[in-house]
């Protein structure tokens, strides 16, 4: 068979499941190759801990529970991330075949955003985190594909599987709206009566709200309260506050689109738009507007949705791990992009696969910035580690106060990868020199970090000579307790060779 013949044929569910498998190994080899332990992972490798259902994600605790044969959370990374991307595989596959009849490869790019989403890198970043994040997507897959021969398994078991999603990761939420909203653009296009699309919606709804009252009795009551659960006040005009907050996620989401990575996605957007006006024809046969209209609103909720529910929290969290809607929206764009080019030649859809590897190639640039901090995270952690071992009266003090400085000139090693592509560093999101939380490797047990009366920092304004005089820090000595003040980065040139 000619390799020609292989691109447009009809693809069995084995080949699909290889294709993804592939594929999913294929984005997260950089961040396994990199091995950073990445913010959380740091005092969760040193505590075995995890401390999840605090948070109102009992099921992560669960997961490594079963995972690690402990009541804790030993270290064992790589194997959640493998067995998250395996679990991700098959999902895909899943809903390749819930998309197309016959899926052939070009059919097999439309779902893979869900996964290739740029922002996505920062979740699967995390070690311990990263997996749970990635098994919260797979539940939503399965719900938003499952159809049961019986009304009650249609209802029950897409909402256990909702519910084991929130448990694992609340923000998964956003990504099972979109996929409703998908569902309507696929609707309209296959031109479904109006009476089932509202039956489709309302069962997907429905599930919502019973997957919703199974995680308020299973997961939900073990969360602790905090300001990071505080809804916006309607006292405060929470739809201004939501807007600034959505512009702040526009701000952040705009660092993608940079260099080629610009005209990649405009030609996207413009394939997009193209497949939107084969569905607006087919309004226009029906002689009804209406599903123009309906399609119209489900992109905007989509383009919504790439925060989400997190446009309702007081304490708004604009980090890219928040915007796994993206992924949704890009498949979207996808979907209409290959109803646009598909008819044109069965060959045409392969031009998906241009933004995808421009995604991969953003995955392979993170991971070697990646590589880059944990270089300059141990050579950091030695530096301040010999210094410490170097004076006994560091030592054996009390307790050594750790200043919390931050800066986004610490990792020098990546400037220039941050200037052709700035939204690396808007995924690295590491702008600290050390955490007080990695010292214990170095054989250092006396450093914690500065609290709230922020002891270290005003210990370096008031003038004391330094007992260590570093490029990045100083180290005083009061009494029975050591202060580390970090310096401001010296803004240095790069040569140019």
């Amino acid at each position: 068979m000619r390799m020609s013949d292989f691109l447009v044929r009809e693809l069995g569910r084995r080949q699909v499941v290889l294709f993804f498998l592939c594929a999913s190994m294929l984005y997260v080899l950089p961040l396994i190759l990199a091995d950073f332990p990445y913010i959380d992972d740091n005092w969760r490798r040193l505590a075995a801990g995890n401390a999840w259902a605090g948070q109102g994600r009992l099921f992560a605790d669960w997961f490594y529970q079963a995972l690690t044969f402990t009541d804790g959370a030993p270290d064992i990374f790589p194997l959640p991330l493998l067995l998250a991307t395996l679990a991700m595989s098959l999902a895909l596959t899943r809903l390749t075949f819930h998309y197309f009849a016959e899926p052939t490869l070009a059919c097999c790019l439309v779902p893979l955003p869900l996964w290739y989403n740029p922002f996505l890198l920062q979740n699967l970043s995390y070690q311990y985190d990263g997996p749970i994040m990635a098994l919260s997507l797979v539940a939503v897959i399965y719900a938003i594909t499952f159809n049961g021969s019986t009304r009650v398994q249609r209802w029950l078991v897409p909402a256990f599987l909702l519910a084991l999603a929130i448990g694992l990761y609340q923000i998964s939420l956003n990504v099972f709206l979109g996929l409703c909203a998908v569902e309507l653009v696929r609707a309209i296009h296959h031109r479904q009566r109006w009476a089932k699309v509202r039956q489709m919606l309302g069962s997907k709804l429905a599930q919502l709200g019973l997957g919703m009252l199974i995680y308020s009795v299973t997961a939900f009551p073990f969360m602790e309260h905090s300001e990071r659960s505080e809804l916006l006040s309607w006292g405060s005009d929470p739809w201004l506050q939501s807007g600034i907050n959505f512009a702040r996620v526009l701000e952040k989401t705009a660092l993608l689109f940079h260099g080629a990575y610009a005209w990649v996605f405009a030609v996207l957007v413009l394939c997009a738009l193209v497949g939107f006006v084969r569905l607006s024809r087919q309004s226009q046969l029906r002689k009804t507007l209406l599903p123009s209209l309906v399609c119209l609103l489900a992109l905007a909720a989509l383009a919504l949705l790439v925060p989400g529910i997190t446009l309702l929290f007081r304490d708004f969290n604009e980090g890219a791990r928040t915007l796994m809607g993206f992924g949704v929206l890009l498949l979207a764009l996808f979907y209409l992009a290959h109803l646009a080019l598909a008819p044109k030649c069965r060959r045409l859809p392969l031009l998906l696969i241009i933004p995808l590897m421009a995604t991969l190639s953003l995955s392979f640039a993170y991971g070697r910035v990646l590589t880059m901090q944990k270089t300059f995270a141990t050579s950091a952690l030695y530096s301040l580690g010999h210094d410490i071992a170097e004076h006994r009266e560091l030592r054996e003090a009390k307790r050594i106060y750790l200043a919390v400085t931050y800066s986004d000139r610490w990792l020098v090693g990546a400037a220039g990868s941050f200037k052709r592509l700035p939204v690396l560093h808007y995924l690295l999101n590491v702008d600290y020199y050390m955490l007080a939380e990695n010292l214990p490797s170095a054989g250092v047990t006396n450093v914690v970090a500065e609290r709230e009366r922020r002891n270290a920092t005003h210990v370096g304004y008031l003038g004391y000579p330094p007992l260590v005089e570093s490029l990045y820090y100083r180290i005083y000595l009061l009494g029975d307790y050591g202060f580390i003040v970090m310096k401001e980065p010296p803004h240095g040139r790069l040569l140019q060779w």
